[in-house]
């Protein structure tokens, strides 16, 4: 049976994920979270991607990313490609590393929420995986791009675009007060995650 064929145009927005072979890590350590991150951002300049959110899990990643020109297909190509290659050379393997066709679900991002929606899911992440003790903020798991969020825009990732999730949040300004308001409502809503608001987001996808 033929796979279906991406749809693909500019301005698309994405969840995108993937897992390891058999679910086996794809990130041995912290080096390879930073490398994944750097050829990330290579790829946002190659293909001029919007990344709106992240999360690095041990054995699978999420990204929320915007396509303007409409190139999803020859961007994770080259992104899923190179991060493998880099991979094996770094560790002295060889074959793949990730588990046949990556997901991608189509995001409406036309301003009715529910980009806010989905990258809270994929920031609540490690709530869900209990990688987080009971009094620790959020922004204790470094490998998402919460905490880039409470960062200053000089200090965060330059292909990290905050503006559309903040706005969606209600927070008009990239300020110091409204990241310290997104920050109290995240935390509110991992106070009362149960996820059920997230059932049709995580059909089919793993935490």
């Amino acid at each position: 049976m033929p796979r279906k064929l991406r749809v693909q145009y500019p301005g698309a927005v994405y969840h995108v994920m993937n897992r390891g072979d058999r679910r086996e890590p794809i990130f041995k350590g912290d080096a390879d979270r930073e490398l994944f991150l750097a050829t990330l951002g290579e790829c946002c300049e190659k293909t001029g991607w919007r990344i709106h959110a992240f999360c690095l899990m041990t054995n699978h990643f999420h990204l929320v990313v915007e396509t303007p020109r409409g190139n999803l297909v020859a961007g994770m190509k080259w992104f899923l490609g190179t991060y493998t290659a880099r991979f094996n050379r770094r560790h002295k393997l060889f074959g793949h590393l990730f588990s046949g066709r990556y997901k991608a679900l189509a995001v409406d991002g036309s301003g009715g929420g529910y980009l806010k929606t989905v990258c809270d899911y994929v920031h609540l992440n490690p709530t869900r995986a209990n990688l987080l003790q009971p009094r620790e903020p959020l922004r204790a798991f470094g490998w998402s791009s919460y905490p880039q969020y409470l960062k200053p825009p000089s200090k965060r990732f330059g292909w990290l675009q905050v503006s559309r999730v903040l706005g969606e949040h209600g927070i008009p300004r990239d300020s110091t007060a409204g990241r310290q308001q997104f920050e109290a409502r995240m935390e509110e809503r991992r106070a009362a995650e149960d996820g059920r608001e997230y059932g049709p987001i995580r059909r089919g996808w793993w935490v």
